[in-house]
């Protein structure tokens, strides 16, 4: 006997965390000749990961959201909406590409007793900056990502508090 059921789609949520607990970022100025414009990157740390300053190494278990080549009209992260693309214009940054194993531009490190356990590239998406009072600023991304078995996937999230600054 055959029981025919009617499929329904259940729309796949995301094991990665929707909080980050801290963020730095870098500076890197205006570091491409042919680009008018300022660089900076992002690095954001998921609860029970951080970023050892004096060894630049993470160390203890959890998600590294990082986004590079972060294009900005000065010098620093303004507020706006940022959206990825390789324009190099400001409020725009590098969409996550996979070089020969090597991740670009957007992707999530999965680390485990400060160890890499996995790379997630991610393909597109938008970041909205806000300042809020003393001092905290606010991000919110909306990305996307294509997982190994070619499905598109929603990834949100978000970071409040200080951000920490350094040059490169």
């Amino acid at each position: 006997m055959m029981i025919s059921c009617k499929q329904t789609k259940v729309k796949e949520k995301s094991s990665f965390p929707q909080t980050y607990v801290s963020a730095w970022e870098e500076v890197y100025g205006h570091c491409y000749p042919s680009i008018n414009y300022a660089v900076t990157a992002l690095d954001l740390y998921s609860e029970g990961l951080s970023l050892d300053t004096a060894n630049n190494r993470m160390t203890g278990s959890g998600y590294n959201l990082y986004l590079s080549d972060i294009f900005v009209p000065d010098s620093l992260l303004e507020e706006g909406v940022y959206r990825s693309n390789t324009s190099a214009q400001p409020f725009t940054f590098l969409p996550g590409q996979d070089y020969e194993g090597t991740p670009h531009g957007m992707y999530l490190l999965t680390i485990e007793n400060g160890k890499l356990q996995s790379i997630q590239v991610l393909d597109s998406g938008l970041m909205v900056v806000s300042d809020t009072t003393n001092g905290q600023t606010d991000l919110r991304f909306m990305m996307y990502y294509t997982t190994s078995e070619k499905k598109k996937n929603t990834y949100e999230c978000h970071f409040q508090g200080p951000l920490h600054r350094y040059k490169k």
